[in-house]
């Protein structure tokens, strides 16, 4: 009988286990006998342990070895030494060596005692990989089949090793997968006779030929359709060109019923069934004829659902996320999308959704359900180059009362001023498919030339238009004190003021992983409008775009014939993890207040725009391009531009590195507006990935600065710059 006991604080749980077994009751001459036994194999093994013997390594020390023959070595310490175990370990021994490129060690063993084993090591040098020549190679680069070929001795070693280790059992692995990749492009009736080795012992390298018989390439042919095919031909073919314009393959054969099945259920046929079928054999001109049957079935709708698992949450939170669906062509593109808008909720750690055919052609739903821990405390440290050091607290409940809506509270301390924020968050208001928050904050804040204390709430409404296109309804209220200032009145504007905003905004972001590994583009654009309509003190119109492009940098570097280890593979791994990234930035600020015939710039200066930093044009200091007073205190625009150009490399590991040129301006009015006055940046810097973005060091130089400016700024901060 086993009993467990459990102690939980929080989220943090102690777990204690008492198990009550039946014990024999041994009288004290049996035990005694027991412990004598047990001191006698200890003192065993403990001798055991000691009688291998290496003789003759340099290249390893008896450490490496023996952590090599673990396993070895451990059946000879539990089952006594003998003559075919010794001889196993001898031929471990040097599969080891030859692991490292000595090809010709040699291991002699000699059994001097029942207890004692001598290893006799030759090492003999360390052969590394010479050239690697493919001959036969007409149709399939050699720079590529030399990847296959090296591939099982690179994965053992750092991508800095500049020369391989010849390894005969690697490139046989390698030939191997050589002949695979052939046949996985269509050469069916490939060969790859096994690799001749030319050892040149004065300079220790292997030279390498692998003799390769290319044979017929084949390609798909026509394409018959049986069955229930509800669709036309050419309709069933559109679905898998891409396939039918590669090579043939197996693979490529058995993708054509999960593409088809794909396009059936997308148009509610659950239960479609389809085999294809290729005969090589009948191949005319190396075009294989494929057959396919098709069996669609009836069409399926959904209807109810069912929800298991759930003990905090209300199953109405999941039922209604389905409810919408009932009676609606089944579609497993629709499933998919509410599967992964739950899962962004947090709530869950496990979300099955399992279709169920019910009577008369209907699914039903059924919803199981493991909830992840809804509430979660966390704190923050970081570092900026102008914010100084920053202290975070954050908790947050993602079921409030049991329905699904967050709350979150944080509180942010920096060198320069503190924040407090409170956040609502209803991702379906209302039970529809637009996202509500709530937002409630206060802060402080030092810039250079004044200090402000705000304090507002915001109000967002957002929906998704399409899966990439999201477009919001925001209103803002906030409170701005300017608290003290170096600056003179006559330029700060109002200095104690409420501002509230009706604004729109537009995102369209089709990138798979914007915070890691951003590929593609993303525009985002923002209009505000601030009116003694909604209650505002000032008035004026703000609006920004941006627009930002994510490119990977993967030249193909293709060397026929020949290809030397040292000849330029490591610089395209270098390229394929390389990046170039292109981002323009825009906005405009204009008064709706007038006064006679004279437009007053009413704009306070905690509206305004600012440029320069570690996110616009870096070789400027934070909000120092622009615009300064008489005392060098920057004031801020209303007409602002910021384009940057980044390309990211390779250094070590997770580490980067970057050059960069930015470029970008910030009018004081935006009476004329345009891109005169243009300040530049050329610059370097490291970039440390993290999962949720890069840690960023830059550096950038001026190349014209003015007598009041600096040569370049340093920025420290986290995220993309652009």
């Amino acid at each position: 009988m086993q009993r467990r006991v459990f102690f939980c604080l929080g989220s943090m749980a102690l777990a204690f286990e008492v198990a009550a077994q039946s014990v024999d009751v041994a009288r004290p001459e049996e035990t005694q006998k027991a412990r004598q036994t047990v001191v006698k194999q200890q003192e065993k093994r403990a001798q055991q342990a000691s009688i291998i013997e290496f003789r003759g390594q340099q290249a390893f020390d008896e450490k490496q070895l023996r952590s090599a023959l673990k396993e070895e070595i451990t059946t000879i310490e539990d089952f006594g030494l003998s003559p075919a175990r010794a001889d196993d370990l001898a031929f471990f021994l040097e599969v080891f060596y030859r692991k490292h490129g000595y090809a010709d060690v040699n291991v002699h063993y000699a059994i001097e005692s029942q207890n004692r084993l001598r290893l006799d090591i030759t090492e003999g040098p360390r052969m590394t990989l010479g050239t690697v020549t493919f001959d036969g190679n007409a149709r399939e680069p050699a720079e590529k089949l030399f990847e296959y070929v090296v591939g099982p001795t690179r994965e053992r070693y750092s991508k800095l090793e500049k020369k391989l280790p010849f390894v005969a059992a690697d490139i046989q692995e390698g030939t191997n997968l050589v002949h695979r990749f052939y046949v996985a492009d269509g050469f069916l009736d490939a060969v790859v006779d096994p690799p001749r080795y030319t050892f040149n012992r004065q300079s220790n390298q292997v030279d390498v030929v692998i003799p390769i018989h290319e044979g017929q390439q084949y390609f798909f042919g026509s394409l018959s359709f049986g069955g229930q095919t509800v669709y036309d031909s050419e309709t069933l073919r559109g679905q898998m060109l891409d396939l039918l314009q590669q090579p043939y393959t197996d693979a490529r054969v058995a993708d054509i019923p999960r593409r088809l099945q794909a396009y059936f259920k997308a148009r509610g046929y659950y239960d479609v069934k389809v085999a294809a079928t290729g005969a090589p054999e009948e191949a005319v001109n190396g075009r294989v004829p494929v057959q396919i049957t098709i069996a669609a079935g009836p069409i399926y709708h959904f209807d109810g659902v069912t929800v298991s698992g759930l003990t905090r949450l209300h199953p109405s939170y999941v039922i209604k996320r389905f409810s919408k669906l009932e009676g609606q062509t089944y579609s497993p593109d629709v499933l998919d999308d509410r599967f992964r808008t739950l899962m962004k909720t947090g709530l869950f750690n496990l979300l099955q959704i399992k279709p169920v055919p019910i009577d008369g052609h209907l699914l039903r739903l059924d919803v199981s359900a493991e909830e992840a821990k809804s509430k979660e405390f966390g704190f923050s440290v970081g570092y900026g180059t102008y914010e100084g050091g920053i202290l975070g607290v954050q908790f947050r409940d993602r079921d409030l009362f049991g329905y699904g809506r967050p709350l979150t509270t944080s509180v942010e301390v920096s060198q320069r001023g503190y924040k407090g924020e409170i956040l609502y968050e209803d991702p379906f208001f209302f039970d529809t498919d637009f996202a509500f928050k709530a937002r409630l904050a206060a802060l402080t804040f030092d810039f250079q030339g004044y200090s402000k204390f705000e304090f507002g709430g915001r109000l967002e409404l957002t929906h998704k238009i399409t899966k990439h296109d999201e477009a919001g309804l925001v209103f803002a209220v906030r409170h701005v004190d300017i608290t003290s200032a170096g600056i003179k009145p006559v330029f700060l504007g109002d200095q104690n003021y409420l501002v509230n905003t009706l604004g729109f905004t537009n995102t369209f972001d089709p990138r798979e992983s914007p915070l890691v590994a951003p590929r593609g583009f993303v525009i985002n654009n923002t209009l505000d409008l601030a009116s003694n309509a909604f209650g505002s003190q000032i008035e004026f119109l703000r609006g920004t775009i941006r627009v930002a492009y994510y490119l990977p940098f993967a030249p193909k570097l293709i060397t026929p014939g020949v290809v030397e280890y040292q000849s330029g593979t490591p610089l395209q791994r270098w390229f394929r993890q390389s990046s170039i990234a292109f981002g323009a930035r825009a906005g405009v600020l204009h008064s709706l207040t007038v006064s006679g015939s004279d437009e007053a710039t009413a704009i306070p200066i905690d509206e305004r725009f600012f440029n320069g930093g570690a996110s616009t044009v870096r070789s400027f200091g934070e909000r120092d391009l622009g615009p300064h007073d008489p005392k060098g205190n920057p004031l801020g625009g209303e007409f602002l531009t910021v384009f940057n150009i980044e390309y990211t490399f390779p250094l070590l590991g997770e580490l980067q590195g970057a050059v960069f040129t930015d470029a970008g301006n910030l009018l004081p009015t935006s009476e004329q507006p345009g891109l005169n006055d243009m300040r530049y940046a050329v610059g370097a810097g490291l970039r440390y990935k993290l999962p949720i973005g890069p840690i960023r060091l830059d550096y950038g130089v001026n190349p014209d600065p003015h007598p009041d400016e600096d040569f370049g700024a340093f920025h420290f901060s986290f995220g993309f710059a652009f």
